[in-house]
């Protein structure tokens, strides 16, 4: 059996899938093959991942996005990225052109959330979305109120989690909700709720 991109295939060991047909000068095979076994070795560790916590999402008749950490190995970027769409997972990010996000170093070097949220404003223009790190309600209101698109609710429990994004929410129905921070997939069924939009792992 042949894999053909966008397809998932339940394999075993009695039944090979057959992935790619490489050809060429024996000398130049076997000096990229552990290479590029490593990095398919990566890609489809991820993309195992990435469709395990979907499936999760699913059980759970949640419709938000999974997404994957921020942090990615150093060189192996595009091949983890890749791996997460496969599994059926968002990037969140694909590269830091990609949105603004102002963690707590940026906070207190700018003085507040809102002057944070101004700065960055000013710098990224009307195209670029801006997503604020908070580590409780208060912040998160005042992200909002400042103008940031999404909030990132960081190393919440569960269950304040799910009462802090439903008055989050009330208020401000239009800025996505993202939970993250200690999330495992033992315990990403425990953050799933339909207050939270993002769900994101590392």
């Amino acid at each position: 059996e042949e894999a053909i991109e966008g397809t998932v295939f339940e394999i075993s060991s009695s039944e090979p899938l057959c992935l790619a047909i490489v050809t060429g000068p024996v000398n130049a095979l076997l000096r990229g093959e552990r290479t590029a076994l490593n990095t398919l070795s990566r890609c489809s560790g991820v993309a195992t991942a990435s469709r395990q916590a979907c499936a999760i999402a699913s059980s759970c008749n949640w419709n938000g996005h999974v997404a994957g950490t921020r942090k990615t190995t150093p060189g192996f970027r595009i091949a983890e990225k890749y791996g997460l769409l496969v599994g059926g997972a968002s990037t969140h990010r694909l590269d830091l052109s990609q949105m603004t996000m102002l963690k707590d170093n940026h906070i207190w070097s700018a003085g507040s959330i809102s002057a944070a949220v101004a700065l960055a404003k000013r710098a990224a223009g009307f195209s670029s979305k801006i997503e604020v790190e908070c580590q409780s309600l208060q912040e998160a209101v005042e992200a909002a109120h400042a103008g940031a698109d999404i909030v990132m609710l960081d190393n919440f429990e569960p269950n304040r989690l799910k009462q802090d994004s439903a008055t989050f929410k009330q208020q401000f129905p239009h800025v996505l909700v993202e939970a993250s921070g200690g999330i495992t997939i033992e315990t990403m069924g425990d953050y799933l709720s339909e207050h939270v939009d993002i769900v994101s792992q590392g």
